[in-house]
């Protein structure tokens, strides 16, 4: 399939053609669902913790004698019924991370390319480049072009002036190809790709 290439001036540079198996997919949420999930379980900490009565500090004797107190039968006060013991059954440090297979992976990033791309939300830029580090610059660019909420992702070494750019602005993320990932794809409303970063893309996903 063909697409326009575009520049940072908003101006036509030409025609390039995207890969079908990989632009032309289609959409799977099922699979979206499962990438994301596991994208976002892979950053969870895990170290929600709770003291539990063995680590508890206190007596472990027994707090009264069994039979003729009228009071119920309790052994040490770090029990989860009395005030300052153990909780029960609480959180525990664990890994949330869990396994994905890499064509499952694969699947997930050419669905999110390909619904991009059927949405209309895919753009295809000549080059990501600033002369200068303003923000100012780069705001009025991306207004320019109607990019709202947008994701650049450029192949190999990221410009600096751009990154810096970018850095004073939340609805604008630069990354290189090497990091793309569904989760950032699908979280913004625009994806710019430079002509560089469809060709590395292709490459990683035929």
């Amino acid at each position: 399939m063909k697409a326009k290439v575009t520049t940072l001036d908003n101006k036509a540079a030409g025609d390039i053609e995207l890969a079908e198996e990989v632009f032309g997919v289609t959409p799977r949420r099922d699979i979206l669902h499962r990438v994301v999930t596991w994208q976002l379980a892979k950053r969870r900490a895990g170290n929600h913790a709770v003291k539990e009565r063995n680590a508890i500090r206190g007596s472990g004797a027994k707090i009264w004698r069994q039979k003729g107190t009228g009071r119920a039968r309790h052994s040490s006060n770090k029990a989860p019924q009395f005030r300052g013991g153990g909780v029960a059954h609480g959180p525990r440090v664990h890994d949330h991370e869990h396994k994905l297979t890499k064509k499952v992976r694969a699947l997930g990033m050419r669905s999110a390319l390909s619904s991009k791309q059927a949405e209309g939300k895919l753009v295809i830029l000549d080059q990501a480049a600033l002369d200068e580090a303003r923000t100012k610059t780069l705001t009025a660019k991306v207004t320019a072009l109607g990019w709202g909420n947008v994701l650049i992702i450029d192949g190999g070494e990221l410009d600096h002036n751009l990154v810096q750019a970018a850095g004073n602005l939340a609805d604008v993320q630069v990354m290189a190809s090497a990091g793309a990932n569904v989760y950032d794809i699908l979280r913004r409303d625009t994806l710019v790709l430079t002509k560089s970063a469809v060709e590395l893309l292709e490459a990683r996903l035929k």
